[in-house]
């Protein structure tokens, strides 16, 4: 597989991505696949691919969501000095 080849694979792949986000609407190919190939040229130009910004976002969000679960540290307040 060419570089070319590859490219178009991923952007296949991520308009298909965007295509489900949206509920699989009919008629909206040619904007996915705009969207999609800006989403790519972004991600060579940064070095990050959608699927690493996706795992990013679910290790924050499993992060998150052990803090909301965690109890809460209450501090007593200390006795005054007689």
């Amino acid at each position: 597989m060419t570089m070319a080849d590859d490219r178009q694979e991923r952007i296949r792949n991520r308009a298909h991505e965007i295509w489900q986000e949206e509920g699989q609407p009919a008629g909206q190919h040619e904007r996915h696949w705009h969207q999609a190939t800006a989403d790519i040229d972004r991600e060579d130009a940064t070095g990050t691919s959608s699927a690493a910004k996706k795992a990013t976002g679910a290790v924050k969000a499993k992060a998150a969501s052990k803090e909301a679960k965690a109890p809460k540290k209450t501090s007593k307040p200390k006795k005054a000095a007689k």
